[in-house]
């Protein structure tokens, strides 16, 4: 994109003492033509960048605009880098690798130090998700509209939108536009979409807000659970809610309160921790996990009683 190159050939020149049409050419992988006319670009902005043509001549920004040079300090060129490196994790293509190589070698002298910051934003489903993101990008680029099969709690449907952003949030990819279905704004999430394909152009004219991740808006509160967890818990709780989200009591256990938006999410969450937790509150919970357990405890006794030859019909003795 233009403005990547942009930015791409002052970071080189902010650099360097002095580069060629040529080399700049050859580096971002266009014309010389398109060299002059980014060049001319940069110009207009305001960048004092000069000329010299003949042996030992080149492109270079005046004396004494090299002053402001040190605008981005090594700390900033290694957070820039260290942001880069995390999309690369997820990226189907070597455009981000190749544009750490460009800011890399066109600053290595002015990035002092070790790396100190490592985010790999990759996931047990790479393989799958890296052509999903790829294939989005693309799209919002082109401005072209995307259908797919999403598989939600609600049932399976095939969706079409407009897509307007890629998200990284709550340790998961989201892709967010208009859904044609729903007539609204919609977030999907990528590992939920299927047969995902560029479908009809559409006009950059709609109002695009940006979406409101934030938990209160995402994730409103339904109500409050209270409920008792055994000692050996406290680790999970910590991790996923802070040191804050419990009382510990004169036994050990650790009352838990907070509020929670969907019973499904909370049922899953009570569930995976076995018996090691008692809901207190609310009792529709309560009433909701026993019928579950007890379904559980039906189906795998009868089980357990079909392989030991059991008859429970058989007339008692």
């Amino acid at each position: 994109m233009k403005i990547d190159r942009l930015i791409g050939i002052l970071s080189v020149l902010l650099q360097k003492e002095k580069t060629t049409a040529p080399e700049l050419a050859e580096r971002f992988e266009v014309s010389r033509r398109t060299i002059n006319r980014d060049i001319e670009n940069l110009c207009m902005a305001g960048i004092p960048i000069q000329t010299a043509q003949g042996t030992g001549g080149g492109i270079s920004i005046t004396d004494g605009y090299r002053m402001d040079r040190t605008i981005l300090t090594s700390k900033d060129m290694q957070m820039i880098l260290a942001g880069l490196r995390s999309l690369d994790s997820v990226s189907g293509s070597s455009y981000y690798g190749q544009l750490m190589e460009k800011i890399q070698t066109g600053s290595s002298e002015f990035i002092t130090g070790r790396d100190s910051v490592l985010i790999d934003l990759s996931s047990w489903y790479r393989d799958s998700l890296a052509p999903k993101i790829e294939n989005i990008q693309d799209a919002i680029e082109l401005k072209k509209t995307i259908r797919f099969k999403y598989y939600a709690p609600g049932g399976d449907t095939e969706r079409e939108i407009e897509p307007y952003y890629l998200i990284f949030k709550w340790t998961s990819w989201y892709v967010y536009g208009y859904c044609l279905l729903r007539k609204d704004f919609r977030m999907f999430k990528l590992n939920r979409m299927e047969n995902i394909a560029h479908a009809a152009t559409f006009e950059a004219n709609r109002e695009v807000p940006m979406p409101d991740l934030s938990n209160e808006k995402v994730f409103p509160a339904k109500a409050r659970v209270k409920a008792l967890f055994d000692p050996s818990m406290k680790w999970q709780l910590v991790e996923e809610y802070g040191t804050h989200s419990f009382t510990e009591m004169e036994d050990g256990s650790l009352l838990f309160e907070h509020d929670y938006a969907d019973d499904e999410g909370l049922l899953s969450w009570m569930l995976s921790c076995r018996d090691k937790v008692t809901v207190l509150e609310p009792e529709h919970i309560r009433n909701r996990l026993y019928q579950i357990t007890s379904e559980i405890a039906k189906r795998y006794k009868g089980e357990s009683d079909e392989k030991d030859g059991i008859d429970d019909n058989r007339p008692s003795e």
